[in-house]
């Protein structure tokens, strides 16, 4: 399979060139990076314009920044190539736009492309559904000082599909610095701590009377994120148009 691959210099894109240099069924066909900050054995773009239409590929793979999600949907649309979408912060019209590609090609998007905190994800469905209002719900997420949005991706998702589990009845309240009184039921709290080099944790805390049930993961390693983002373009490449979570592909266990 060939990869393009958007932020090809970044950390995550470094991590997956690594990771493809060591595989024989996957391979960076070309990147693209504002940056020239890294030495690479694949021909690298400045902008995905400039691409050399020669290049073969299979999948594009994008761990870039949301503002260049207009040029990577606009190539995937005209291009008719699959796209796994890894990066975070995105708005809603950003998300609209990814919608309107996924009526033409297959699209593959998650918060996070750890197979174990999409499995943390499950657990706290699961949790939520049996537990009910019963329990309060905190989410608190530490990741590296260089990380921009606050909070996570992750733990919106992690808030999202417990707040799903609960017809959707919570308000989300972040950090509580701003709030002077008690703590109301329908409350999921959010937290985000940032600092040195934290890769991700992720706790989430459902707290009753006399018991605390916590549920928890820990990224030591950037390399479970290539993993899993390399397993969904493996998963999508021959996959009709449309959305695909992280749990279309967990569903399939043949895909992993």
């Amino acid at each position: 399979m060939n990869i393009l691959l958007a932020g090809c210099n970044g950390r995550m894109g470094q991590t997956i060139t690594r990771i493809c240099s060591e595989r024989e069924d996957i391979r960076i066909a070309a990147g693209i990076d504002i940056r020239n900050n890294a030495a690479n054995t694949y021909p690298a773009f400045s902008d995905i314009d400039m691409l050399d239409k020669s290049i073969g590929i299979d999948v594009v793979l994008d761990f870039s920044h949301p503002s260049g999600i207009q040029k990577i949907t606009d190539y995937c649309r005209k291009a008719k190539k699959p796209l796994v979408y890894a990066t975070t912060g995105l708005d809603e019209d950003q998300k609209a736009m990814l919608a309107g590609l996924s009526k033409h090609v297959p699209v593959f998007q998650s918060a996070n492309m750890s197979l174990g905190i999409n499995l943390l994800i499950r657990l706290c469905r699961e949790a939520a559904r049996f537990l009910g209002n019963d329990y309060n719900i905190e989410i608190i997420e530490k990741h590296h000082n260089q990380k921009v949005d606050a909070p996570s991706g992750t733990a919106l998702k992690i808030a999202d599909e417990i707040n799903s589990s609960l017809k959707n009845s919570m308000e989300y309240i972040y950090d509580r610095h701003e709030k002077h009184e008690k703590r109301s039921q329908n409350e999921i709290g959010i937290h985000s701590v940032r600092g040195g080099t934290i890769i991700g944790q992720h706790e989430v805390m459902f707290a009753g009377r006399d018991e605390v049930i916590t549920i928890s993961h820990e990224a030591t390693s950037r390399d479970i994120l290539a993993q899993g983002a390399l397993k969904a373009a493996q998963f999508i490449e021959k996959l009709p148009a449309g959305m695909y979570s992280m749990d279309d592909m967990m569903e399939n266990q043949s895909a992993i």
